[in-house]
């Protein structure tokens, strides 16, 4: 097992979703949320993305402050139609497993 790559300061969010009641308006804004999600990786903003489990809502994992941050956030069809609210918990990341050493910059 490798040793985890080291170097400070980086500026990272983990984004938790949280689904209103309505999974039917969830998956009609799904292609939207998909679309923004694509820009925003092509962008080099986003780290990983997916579902919780049960789903009850998603996990973004966010490259940037928390200012940057919630102005991506406000972006997201999810977000910006009021069919889920979004906790953004800011961290510094430290350490990362070597294949994401580059983002640790």
């Amino acid at each position: 097992m490798s040793e985890p790559f080291v170097r400070p300061g980086t500026n990272m969010c983990v984004v938790s979703l949280t689904y209103g009641d309505d999974l039917d308006a969830i998956d009609a804004a799904m292609s939207d949320h998909v679309d923004w999600l694509s820009d925003a990786y092509a962008n080099g903003l986003l780290l990983a993305s997916g579902r919780k489990q049960p789903r009850t809502g998603g996990i973004i994992i966010a490259i940037g402050g928390k200012k940057v941050t919630e102005e991506l956030i406000a972006k997201d069809p999810f977000v910006s139609r009021g069919l889920a609210t979004a906790e953004i918990i800011p961290f510094t990341a430290s350490m990362a497993a070597t294949p994401l050493a580059d983002l640790l910059s």
